[in-house]
């Protein structure tokens, strides 16, 4: 039976009563930027404050982290039995104070309080998985021509430059965090400046440990402008970003503009999901298309916004998400009955209402939803109801765009040619889905469907060992397994002649 997990909401107010700060070189510094206010969600709120970076501060945080990786006993002492150590004693620590983090993720991102646990669980669970990669890093033999013995060795790729969006800062942070430290690198992170105060507390939580050299772990709170000053640090050698597409390209920009460190990018996404008219549970399939795209309110890169629908079922799916729309319940994150919390902010939820809006200039039919849900204290916050447009084509702007909300884009097809001609027309391609009871066709679609991940008969399936990232402009490299791996060190060939 499944632990239940308790709010700790006093804990929390009496915590976010002092401004948080950042954390250089093993200590807590006052930054040289303003101070912001953090608003919840939930009832539109300043729950509390942080003190943000200015550039000098940026610059101290790389002087720090490359004076641990060139000269520190991170790289040079620490072996990687010992480095696993540290990374268990963390996961461990994490799961300890689940409920303190998860509450202060719920209050400042507006999330479920129970979908802020599950966040909190998967970093310590890639804490524990990274782990377990320390002793197995291995360099190869080359078969080269000649009286040469060759090698290639795979290491650290030295100073990373982390940029975590406000969607998952917990487990965005995971991520990046676990690999790169598993790696032997040194890093500085920056979370969003919406929702940073989950990862001040986790930094705390480690800086209490005791087991961390100074310099490994850097934390910068900033705004988003300052994150080009993270990637165009010449002391940085590497970026990693999840986020838009938009800030994706001015990144890439950055690098090539500095020192032309390597870039890792996980962006946005419009993902298809198909259910074909032989799924092998077609109420299952229809229930889960719902939660998949409703659930953490809709804030997800690679949530199934466009639900593709073959026409001898369409009717019975429309009437069934109309069905799940009824026991679907939006309201108080931290009340165990609800099903979607708040939207990040005022101006993300202001956002969303404007593509509702253009949804029903554009033709779309509303099925349910489109609406502020104003219910009791929902009145407060940021709650959208989950809005669903039936009968849409490709070419609207609803089904182009990223929303990065509650709301779902149903089109019909007929032939299994003309769903992937669909799925595929799109400028992103991080995940996409299916549901079919035939075989040869679960090959034929997965092969056929340009996109980095893809599920069959059950969207939404994420594990550490699995990678993670995206075609097209949904970014470049892959995160998770033992691709991570691979963008935390770098190759080097060495020779060696024979007398």
């Amino acid at each position: 039976m499944a632990e239940t997990r308790q709010p700790r909401i006093e804990w929390a107010k009496e915590w976010l009563k002092t401004t948080k700060s950042l954390y250089i070189n093993g200590e807590w510094v006052e930054g040289r930027g303003p101070v912001l206010e953090s608003v919840s969600p939930i009832n539109g709120e300043v729950i509390g404050h942080i003190r943000c970076a200015g550039e000098e501060d940026i610059d101290l945080a790389a002087r720090a982290a490359r004076t641990a990786f060139d000269n520190g006993s991170w790289t040079r002492d620490i072996n990687h039995r010992e480095r696993r150590k540290i990374m268990q004693k963390i996961a461990a620590t994490l799961m300890e104070h689940i409920e303190e983090i998860a509450t202060i993720e719920t209050l400042d991102n507006g999330k479920l309080f129970t979908e802020s646990c599950e966040d909190v669980t998967n970093v310590a669970d890639f804490f524990d998985y990274y782990a377990g990669w320390t002793d197995k890093i291995y360099g190869e033999t080359n078969p080269v021509l000649g009286d040469f013995f060759s090698y290639t060795r795979r290491e650290p790729v030295g100073v990373c430059g982390q940029i975590i969006p406000w969607n998952y800062p917990m487990d965005m942070a995971g991520f990046k965090l676990a690999p790169a430290l598993a790696c032997a690198n040194t890093l500085i992170i920056k979370p969003s400046s919406m929702t940073s105060l989950s990862l001040v507390r986790t930094f705390e939580l480690i800086d209490e440990l005791g087991i961390m050299p100074k310099g490994v772990m850097n934390l910068i709170l900033a705004t988003g402008s300052m994150g080009s000053a993270i990637t165009r640090h010449p002391l940085i050698d590497k970026a990693a970003f999840t986020g838009s597409t938009t800030v994706g390209r001015q990144l890439v920009h950055d690098s090539a503009d500095s020192n032309l460190k390597s870039v890792s990018l996980e962006l946005g996404g419009k993902s298809a999901n198909i259910i074909f008219d032989d799924a092998p549970n077609l109420d299952y399939a229809i229930d889960r298309s719902f939660v998949a795209i409703m659930s953490g309110k809709g804030e997800k890169c690679s949530e199934p916004t466009r639900l593709l629908v073959q026409r001898t079922v369409y009717d019975k799916v429309c009437q069934g998400l109309a069905e799940r729309y009824k026991t679907w319940k939006v309201g108080d994150p931290f009340d165990p009955a609800s099903s979607q919390g708040a939207q990040v902010s005022k101006a993300h939820f202001e956002t969303i209402m404007g593509y509702i809006e253009a949804g029903k200039a554009e033709g779309g039919r509303l099925l349910c939803g489109g609406d502020r849900n104003v219910e009791g204290d929902n009145a407060k916050g940021y709650f959208i109801n989950p809005t669903i447009f039936v009968d849409c084509n490709n070419d609207m702007k609803i089904a182009r765009e990223e929303i990065f909300g509650p709301v779902l884009t149903v089109i019909p097809f007929d032939t299994e040619e003309e769903a992937v001609a669909i799925a595929n027309d799109t400028s992103y391609g991080l995940a996409a889905g299916f549901w079919t009871n035939d075989v040869a066709r679960t090959q034929r679609v997965a092969n056929a469907l340009q996109a980095g991940q893809i599920f069959i008969n059950r969207y939404g399936c994420y594990d550490p060992a699995s990678p993670f990232g995206g075609y097209k402009e949904s970014g470049w490299g892959r995160e998770c397994g033992s691709r991570s791996l691979e963008l935390y060190t770098k190759a080097k060939a060495i020779w060696y002649a024979h007398e």
